[in-house]
């Protein structure tokens, strides 16, 4: 229960978050953290359950009617994320209080980033899946929200609108393979649905399911060709930056891989599709970090790059490749976290993140440079750090792959990412050379402190291997494999295939580093040559494609003209109801019976009162001849017995009336439609469409039936809902979500024209983009 109550928790902060900064300021730093250390807390305290392979459960009703209820269940693999979602997003906390001083959209951040952090807790605790799904697309929004944090810039605007389409278009199709998880194995549980491994392959909607959600994870993390979203996120702030790529958001499609691993994995398109994409990503990632001199953007792509690892890992399945994926996603977040504070604090401190432009900042952020040397060392997977095991298992795992390709990809890709590290992590404190040196002010606390600690858990954990292998890696592998693993880290192996090929690595990675400027250019060329037919640019053209496209089927279905609407409107629905019609031949017709005489005068007056409405020229005719056509309607009610329907219309027509009289005078002047062609093709239709709908009616009126919804509602209007007015009870109770719905859309459309009038008196003040060109 207390973890659905830090749940709840999280989402009230992220209403409250704003206004305790507006009012408290500094104060509000003690609360914010309270909430990320009361996870890690709550987590703690239940990691002795955790290491006996046992899980905490918690399921409280929610949609009881769908079977879906706020279950959660936190096992090892979602301890260890909690663990660092929770402990780097208490960093993130303290280092946004530096970093974001005085920032402009400083106190709405805090309520994005508890939204956030939130979401993603409940992605790696939901046992149900589509409370999975809600969680994960609420950390789309939220990140949405994030990225494009500084909304006056458009750079940030894009980067969040691309953001959010690419990942939140692989929701849906992640909702579509979670539905038909359920179908296959009847279930939402995903305890329930690994179980059912064997019987899901079976299925032959199993590859269907598994394409889609492979597409969900895919856009998520980051994979090839979905790549680009990432390193164009790089418009937030650090802050974001540290806790969304490198740590959290990013790494959701991993996570939900590996969750279900033992119901998807083991099949042949499973390794297919995961290795190969995974090695995909690795490769670009690494060969496009070459070509880039932003700080943030280098570490953008040895993000791709190290998630492509981790789905490589994943897809190959056995029980050394998911110790090493949990061992890389471990040091990564660290390691990477780390940097991206470092690369923040530079940018801080310096106004730029050009490295060209970096060198010789050790002596003017001593400890800033120390953070950056301990997380570099393990980027590089130099020992004792925690990243060199990491680096180790990755060979490992591929070597026993039993692909020579494999492990070459893998090797020129790391030995890539090597050469980035030194960049990222040394060449701007103790290079002493530069195109143009920039200025540094002094260090702040809250901006070295951060990564320093998560340098030197790293480093910690790496001296102490067993205690990273038993408290956080073990449980996460056995969670995911759903069997006991034994998993024991250590950094010494002997001298081994894996030795050597991480002295390899840091051989050609230290030659690479050391000689970027005569071959950085070459990459950047290339590059540029294949940016036409990159996946950048084919999303640039389907979003440019889909808003040309809107704008046609808008200007010709939203053209201005009511006439034409009325048009539409009419042969759509008759194309609808002639069709099934037509499939109905040859159609009942009801027996009739001679009409009594008042029947004639009612229908000769509604008769006499249309023609009367298309022949006049005055609105104050027009809208009395329309009130009388709908007060012989309402009589017609009262003779057949409906007197609730005849009070409604007569309340409806007077007030039509009324509200016509009003506005009379403020409309535009009455017109006439033209003549010839548009008058006869009016009359067409017209009389098209009441034909159509007289047969409708004759047709239905002759099949006999017996209703079972009136003597329903006849029976439990008063028993179920207290009420003797059936129609009362059916629009209040019964409908009353749909009633609420209708008034919900009435209201939103009473605002929107409300917004239109005030626009009105104001249209000098309105900027078109003809009046800008102009100008």
């Amino acid at each position: 229960m207390e973890f659905a109550l830090l749940l709840l928790t999280g989402f009230l902060l992220t209403f409250t978050a704003p206004w305790m900064r507006r009012f408290l300021r500094e104060w509000s730093l003690p609360f914010f953290l309270a909430y990320p250390l009361a996870a890690l807390a709550l987590l703690w305290n239940a990691s002795e359950l955790i290491q006996k392979q046992s899980a905490v459960e918690v399921s409280i009703p929610w949609v009881s009617s769908l079977g879906v209820n706020l279950s959660l269940r936190i096992d090892g693999l979602g301890w260890l994320f909690g663990m660092l979602i929770s402990g780097i997003g208490a960093l993130v906390v303290l280092y946004a209080h530096g970093y974001l001083h005085h920032h402009p959209q400083e106190n709405r951040f805090y309520g994005f980033l508890f939204l956030f952090m939130t979401a993603m807790l409940g992605v790696v605790w939901s046992e149900d899946i589509f409370l999975l799904f809600i969680f994960w697309e609420l950390t789309s929004i939220s990140s949405f929200l994030l990225i494009g944090l500084e909304h006056h810039e458009e750079k940030a605007r894009k980067a969040a609108l691309q953001a959010l389409l690419v990942t939140a278009g692989g929701g849906l199709a992640l909702l579509a393979g979670l539905v038909g998880l359920a179908l296959i194995t009847g279930s939402n549980r995903l305890s329930v649905i690994n179980s059912q491994g064997n019987w899901i392959v079976q299925s032959r909607l199993s590859l269907p399911v598994l394409l889609l959600i492979l597409a969900g994870a895919f856009t998520k993390s980051a994979q090839f060709p979905f790549h680009f979203w990432l390193p164009g996120a790089m418009a937030a702030p650090t802050p974001v930056s540290a806790y969304l790529h490198s740590a959290t958001m990013v790494k959701a499609g991993v996570y939900l891989l590996a969750r279900l691993t033992p119901a998807l994995g083991g099949t042949p398109a499973w390794h297919t599709l995961l290795t190969l994409f995974g090695l995909a990503t690795l490769l670009a990632g690494a060969m496009l970090a070459l070509a880039q001199t932003d700080l943030k953007r280098l570490l953008a792509y040895t993000t791709v790059a190290s998630l492509g690892t981790m789905m490589f890992l994943i897809g190959l399945g056995d029980s050394l490749a998911i110790k090493s994926a949990m061992a890389l996603i471990l040091a990564h977040a660290l390691y990477k976290g780390a940097l991206f504070f470092v690369a923040g604090g530079i940018d801080h401190s310096t106004h730029t993140r050009d490295i060209n432009r970096l060198n010789a900042l050790a002596g003017k952020m001593p400890l800033t440079a120390l953070a950056a040397a301990l997380a570099g060392i393990s980027m590089l997977g130099i020992p004792p750090a925690l990243g060199f095991i990491s680096k180790e298992l990755i060979y490992e795992a591929s070597l026993e792959s039993a692909s020579g390709g494999n492990t070459l990809i893998v090797l020129i890709a790391l030995a890539e990412l090597t050469a980035v590290g030194l960049w990222v992590a040394f060449l701007p404190f103790w290079t002493k050379s530069g195109e143009k040196t920039a200025e540094a002010h002094g260090e702040d606390v809250f901006l070295w402190l951060p990564p320093l600690i998560l340098a030197l858990i790293s480093l910690t954990l790496g001296l102490l291997p067993s205690v990273a292998s038993k408290a956080l890696v073990q449980p996460a592998v056995e969670a995911a494999l759903l069997k006991s693993t034994p998993v024991k880290l250590s950094l010494w192996h002997g001298w081994t295939p894996m030795l050597a090929l991480s002295a390899l690595t840091l051989g050609i990675g230290a030659v690479l580093g050391f000689s970027r400027t005569r071959y950085q250019h070459a990459v950047q060329t290339i590059l540029q040559a294949l940016s036409p037919i990159s996946p950048e640019r084919g999303y640039e053209r389907g979003l440019a494609g889909l808003k040309r496209f809107a704008t046609v089927q808008t200007n010709f279905l939203q053209n201005g003209y009511f006439r034409r609407y009325l048009l539409t409107t009419i042969l759509f629905g008759m194309v609808l109801v002639g069709a099934i019609l037509i499939q109905s031949l040859p159609l009942p017709w009801a027996s009739f019976t001679p009409p009594r005489f008042y029947e004639i005068i009612l229908v000769g007056l509604i008769l006499t009162g249309v023609f009367a409405v298309t022949r006049t020229s005055s609105r104050m005719a027009a809208a009395a001849l329309l009130g009388m056509i709908g007060f012989t309607i309402a009589l017609i009610y009262l003779l057949y017995s409906a007197p609730d329907l005849a009070m409604v219309q007569f309340t409806i027509e007077t007030l039509s009336v009324i509200l016509f009289v009003l506005v009379i005078y403020r409309l535009p002047q009455f017109t006439r439609t033209r003549g010839g062609r548009t008058a006869v093709l009016d009359v067409l239709v017209s009389v098209a469409a009441g034909v159509l709908v007289t047969v409708l009616v004759l047709s239905i009126s002759a099949v006999p039936h017996d209703s079972l919804v009136t003597p329903f509602y006849a029976e439990n209007s008063l028993k179920l809902a207290q009420g003797k007015n059936v129609v009362n009870v059916i629009l209040v109770d019964f409908r009353g979500f749909d009633t609420l719905g209708e008034i919900t859309v009435l209201a939103l459309a009473g605002i929107g024209v409300f917004a239109l009038l005030k626009l009105s008196g104001k249209s000098e003040a309105i900027r078109t983009p003809e009046k800008e060109e102009a100008e």
